[in-house]
């Protein structure tokens, strides 16, 4: 065995692909899709870097196993999904398909920026906003931070021309738990540990406020799933962060999530509450047993699907009920109830 690439600290393998020359290497670089040309020689292996664009989303789509080209897919917040044709090595770049632009993305920048959680770690984030912003805007922060499921730059139309458009910016948070850095940066927020991306989420929101891109009352934050326990657990935590709070589709109620179908195919994620040790974790941040009367709370919104099959809607349920009970009026709910 020999080693062709080492990944650095914050680099992952996402894929490999080769052609009859030549050895392809995708990684994920601190957040950003990369692609390596390897080429093998007699004094070892030479690797060069493919120059496709930085700051997005980048896939090995095709090769010829037999012959000499290679194509990539690339997307990112401001480009459509395109695929880009390369010869083997990696000097020509032709964008050969594209999907239609849904806004004009020249008005806009994306950048990268890290903010320091309170244990210390850095925490990369995006921020999509107008190249000429002059003080702070109305900011939407999103997040994730679970099952090692990592959160890429991607195309959104709608975004771009209801949010971005009305000259709002777009933040996105790559917190512990998910899967951007390899299976560490999951377990790090795994279990016992899942505060660990609760605090990387407030430390975001404190860095953009700091770096002036928004204010705490300008502050929007969602997440969906596993998101919306994240934003769930957000208000009941850190309510003078935000100026406003879109729990979507959540877990909610962390001591009887495994009562609920389909909770219990989750006990390797969050903890089983049947167990001591383990309901002690999560009581201590489940957000329904967390409401307070005397809290200072932003504006509420929660969203569920009657037909979710994958979290129940009695979380988001529950969890409006008791807003509403302990006087916060500001919560609004909404439940799809299709078919």
């Amino acid at each position: 065995f020999e080693t062709v690439l080492a990944p650095a600290h914050r680099v992952s393998i996402a894929g490999l692909a080769r052609t009859r020359d030549r050895l392809f290497i995708n990684l994920m670089d601190n957040v950003r899709g990369k692609v390596i040309a390897c080429d093998r020689t007699a004094d070892g292996w030479s690797l060069k870097r493919i120059a496709l664009p930085d700051n997005g989303n980048v896939g090995i789509s095709h090769v010829e196993h037999f012959g000499s080209s290679v194509s990539f897919s690339f997307t990112d917040f401001l480009t459509p999904s395109s695929i880009i044709w390369s010869d083997d090595n990696g000097e020509t770049l032709q964008t050969v398909k594209s999907q239609p632009a849904r806004f004009d993305a020249s008005p806009y920048v994306s950048e990268q920026f890290e903010a320091r959680s309170k244990d210390g770690t850095m925490i990369p984030y995006f921020v999509v906003r107008r190249r000429d912003q002059k003080g702070p805007v109305p900011a939407l922060l999103y997040g994730y931070g679970g099952f090692e499921v990592p959160l890429l730059p991607g195309y959104a139309g709608i975004r771009g021309k209801l949010w971005l458009d009305n000259g709002n910016a777009y933040i996105q948070a790559n917190i512990r738990g998910g899967g951007e850095f390899g299976p560490a940066w999951h377990q790090a927020a795994l279990k016992g540990k899942r505060q660990n991306a609760f605090d990387d989420f407030a430390a975001v929101a404190e860095d953009v406020v700091r770096r002036g891109i928004t204010t705490a009352a300008q502050l929007g934050i969602q997440g969906g799933s596993n998101g919306g326990l994240l934003t769930g657990t957000s208000l009941t935590q850190r309510p003078e962060l935000f100026g406003a709070v879109i729990i979507d589709v959540p877990l909610l109620d962390m001591l009887r999530y495994t009562e609920l179908p389909p909770g219990a195919s989750w006990i390797a994620e969050y903890g089983d509450p049947s167990k001591p040790e383990e309901a002690a974790w999560l009581a201590a941040y489940s957000p329904y047993q967390h409401i307070a009367a005397d809290a200072a709370y932003p504006p509420v919104l929660l969203m569920t699907s009657t037909a979710d099959d994958r979290v129940h809607p009695g979380h988001a349920r529950k969890m409006a009920a008791r807003l509403k009970e302990a006087g916060h009026g500001r919560t609004l709910f909404f439940e799809e109830t299709e078919g």
